[in-house]
């Protein structure tokens, strides 16, 4: 029976996640179903008997079989319950995976779903380490001990308390039979690694902020309240409408012709990263790569904004370009971009370095626009912004579609392109070899580090680089200070 929370949630019922975990709540109730659910009994761990435990090669027997998909994908929608917290394994209760063997899952209590949406309290969490501290005698894991330290620290003003219902809690849990103090130690358990996980481990349960309002609060009806919706609604009756036949059409056009490209509805060559922990489709598919695969050259011929999109399909089309004499287009084509994506500080600068480069008379790489698209441009270069070029930056962007990518796929460039494209074969790995893979996992180091990193490396080379002894010299004479003569030479 699933318990109901009676405190308000701010509308966080109707969010897209919240439809998605009603959807796993469904799928658990079936899969504890006594005639058709997965088959559960009493097991032995180590000297007690666990009941109503299940294995995981018949949790994932039965999400094949029910869904009728492959074992990797049963495997990874049975991760994903376990991730949530709706399956807990009762051996290796660190890793939220789903072990294809006789590994040993139950199944949580509906009281720490994750849909009952429990705000996940520090003092909560304080009390479950502290009782874990008594039950364990100081010996905690590692990241456990520094988290144990640091609510120690911060709630040190009401420890006696915490200290005090954690002895509660652990006196009451040993008047429990053994089975039962087992199972709902693993229960509270399993609740604290989904919502606490260990350093290195994705939460699931990561959703961004709390909305600060309730979505489906009735509104005042005040005059402003009206005059906004006048003004939806007329803006509504002059916006532009498209029949339903066309813009389906349009759907399942845009959806054949990218379907074989789309990791979800085809295969990920050589190996889905995000499954088997192989970098291999990343490392061929980085935006510099000397030889690109052949998927990627195909997607060019979709759209010119494809090929535009891709750092690699960019330089390809550049050399095109250049044989043609025309690389200025796409130089300023690139210009308006990197003005328009740029920081606020360089705006100016870059828009008039982008004028004199391209449009003024006399340029070096002037290109050819229409006198309007010119008028508007040099009018609105006196109070220059992002988009100030974006008229001029259109006329281009037409130019090169309707002229030289037509002209680019016929030539003998593109043509090289395909033929060199590498066409990867298939990675398959074993189940051994994907939880090895899973076990060399690390989180990622932070950007604010990485660029930490290179600022203290840039300025120990400044540091440790060749003194000009020029603007020594130079800044000796200013400071007033006599220079000696250089030693004569021998």
């Amino acid at each position: 029976m699933t318990i109901r929370n009676t405190l308000r949630d701010h509308g966080q019922r109707y969010r897209p996640r919240m439809a998605c975990l009603k959807k796993a709540e469904a799928v658990l109730l079936e899969m504890q179903d006594p005639k058709t659910g997965v088959k559960s009994q009493p097991q032995r761990l180590v000297i007690t008997t666990i009941p109503h435990a299940i294995t995981g090669e018949d949790i994932v027997a039965w999400l094949a079989d029910r869904f009728n998909i492959d074992a990797q994908e049963a495997r990874s929608f049975g991760t994903m319950l376990v991730a949530f917290g709706y399956i807990y394994a009762l051996q290796d209760h660190k890793r939220l995976v789903i072990k294809p063997d006789a590994s040993l899952y139950r199944f949580q209590t509906p009281y720490f779903w994750p849909a009952q949406q429990w705000p996940v309290e520090d003092t909560d969490y304080a009390i479950y380490l502290a009782k874990r501290n008594i039950r364990k005698k100081g010996i905690l894991e590692l990241y456990e001990q520094e988290q144990y330290n640091r609510i120690h620290k911060w709630m040190n003003h009401k420890w006696d308390f915490i200290v005090m219902q954690a002895k509660e809690q652990y006196r009451a849990g040993k008047e429990r039979k053994k089975p039962d103090r087992v199972v709902f130690d693993c229960q509270e358990r399993a609740y604290w690694v989904v919502h606490k996980p260990p350093p290195g481990t994705v939460s699931a349960m990561d959703y961004g902020l709390d909305r600060l309002i309730d979505p489906n609060a009735d509104e005042t009806k005040t005059p402003d309240f009206f005059e906004r919706i006048m003004i939806f609604t007329q803006q509504s009756i002059m916006r532009p409408r498209v029949k339903s036949s066309v813009s389906i059409g349009a759907l399942v056009k845009y959806t054949t012709t990218y379907k074989s490209h789309d990791p979800f509805l085809a295969q990920c060559l050589p190996s889905n990263p995000w499954v088997t922990d192989d970098v291999s489709y990343w490392s061929l598919n980085t935006a510099n790569v000397e030889i690109p695969t052949k998927m990627r050259v195909e997607r060019w011929t979709f759209s010119f904004g494809e090929l535009l999109s891709d750092p690699r399909g960019r330089d390809d089309f550049r050399l095109f370009l250049k044989k043609e004499f025309s690389g200025e287009n796409l130089a300023f084509w690139e210009g308006c971009e990197d003005l328009k994506w740029g920081t606020a500080e360089t705006m100016k600068e870059k828009a008039q370095h982008i004028y004199k480069t391209f449009l003024a008379r006399g340029a070096p790489r002037w290109i050819n626009i229409d006198g309007k698209t010119m008028e508007v441009t040099v009018k609105g270069l006196k109070h220059p912004h992002r988009y100030v070029l974006d008229a001029a930056q259109t006329h281009i962007y037409m130019l090169m579609k309707k002229d030289s990518y037509g002209r680019y796929m016929k030539s003998p460039v593109f043509k090289d392109t395909l033929k060199k494209a590498i066409c990867p074969e298939e990675h398959k790995f074993t189940g051994t070899q994907l939880e090895q893979n899973a076990r060399k996992r690390r989180p990622s180091v932070s950007p604010i580090t990485l660029r930490q990193q290179e600022q203290e490396q840039k300025a120990k080379l400044a540091a440790s680089g060749p003194v000009d002894i020029t603007q020594v010299m130079t800044k000796l004479s200013k400071q007033g200070k006599e220079i000696p003569p250089p030693p004569p030479k021998k």
